[in-house]
């Protein structure tokens, strides 16, 4: 692939923190949950595969640790990984990080080592040093691949660094409760506009949507559409949940999927919307980690799977209206489930 080119010029609707490749691409996979430690035989099914991007949806290293020395440890742990080193050489790899890449687990604002663990990782990931990522109140970026009619836009917010408190149910109720329904410990925040990403963020991805694409790609750490597992997802902070389905319905914003990582679980959602296009969620997790008390989700599609997974979209530009299909594939690289639909199909 083309070495990613920074662009200044402002007729563009680009800023210094959006890179950009004219490359036409057709394979976006993705992943999340990675421990370092582990052997992760699926890098070379994804390997034979050959993506032209790979993302990195975090937890791409379990560094749990305010020592920058053992988490900068644990990410070449992981670069020395063969299937992994492999797939450096063939493959784009952006990444976006959540808890454990960020230092502690669940951890939020409130993590005290979070400038250092943001130098590590994008040390780690080749990050060009006058990237505005080394700076600003977080690592939200974006990338734009193709020109014209087969553009595609990735969106990585940074779900970490301006976190509000997690409320957890209280021990009594989580131990008797979470069991039957294979729950976690957290519920909805009460503060009204508590948010994951703060105000200047969400100022950034506003304006990240609006600029031209036929396909956007939102790379979410934490899962988005169902409603609420009492595990980490945008349901904690619904001000945040629905002050992004409402601006993309609001603005008519056409070509949109989310894909998440963390759960340790795969699955497919979709949301059906009033006058507007379904949003589907692909959700891949783990690399190395899997889950066996699965969550209820109202939005799923199909089924879900709890071994290993790695995600993927692939686009058919060669159709007069390009087909979109996208799913998740296991350790050997054999579909779990797939779904396939017109570009035309995610417009307004």
């Amino acid at each position: 692939m083309k070495k990613l080119v920074i662009f200044l010029i402002l007729e563009l609707g680009l800023t210094h923190s959006t890179s950009w490749s004219e490359e036409v691409i057709s394979k976006i996979y993705f992943g999340s949950c990675a421990k370092e430690y582990k052997p992760m035989p699926i890098f070379n099914a994804i390997n034979h595969d050959k993506p032209d991007v790979f993302i990195m949806l975090g937890d791409n290293v379990y560094g749990d640790t305010e020592d920058m020395l053992e988490l900068a440890s644990k990410y070449q742990q992981l670069g020395k990984n063969p299937g992994f080193a492999t797939l450096r050489t063939q493959s784009e790899i952006i990444a976006i990080w959540d808890d454990h890449d960020y230092g502690e687990n669940d951890a939020g604002k409130e993590y005290p080592q979070k400038q250092a663990s943001r130098k590590v990782m994008l040390d780690f990931f080749n990050e060009p040093k006058d990237s505005p990522r080394y700076h600003r109140d977080g690592i939200y970026t974006s990338y734009f691949y193709g020109t014209e009619d087969k553009k595609i836009q990735v969106i990585m917010p940074d779900l970490r660094w301006n976190r509000d408190t997690l409320h957890q149910v209280s021990k009594f109720k989580y131990a008797t409760q979470r069991l039957p329904k294979n729950m976690g410990p957290y519920k909805v925040s009460p503060t009204p506009k508590a948010s994951m990403l703060g105000e200047k963020q969400w100022q950034w991805l506003e304006k990240e949507l609006l600029k031209p694409s036929k396909i956007k790609i939102i790379a979410s750490s934490l899962q988005l559409l169902p409603e609420f597992t009492g595990w980490e997802s945008w349901a904690n902070f619904p001000y945040d949940r629905n002050r992004l389905l409402n601006f993309i319905k609001q603005h008519k914003i056409n070509g949109v999927i989310l894909i998440s990582g963390d759960t340790h679980w795969g699955e497919m959602s979709k949301l059906p919307q009033d006058n507007g296009y379904p949003i589907w969620e692909i959700t891949s997790s783990g690399l190395s980690e899997k889950w066996k008390d699965v969550s209820p989700n109202k939005h799923r599609v199909g089924d879900f799977t709890n071994k290993v997974n790695y995600g993927f979209i692939e686009v058919n530009w060669e159709m007069k209206d390009p087909v979109i299909q996208f799913g998740l594939k296991n350790e050997q690289g054999k579909l779990v489930m797939k779904h396939q639909l017109a570009l035309s199909k995610l417009n307004f």
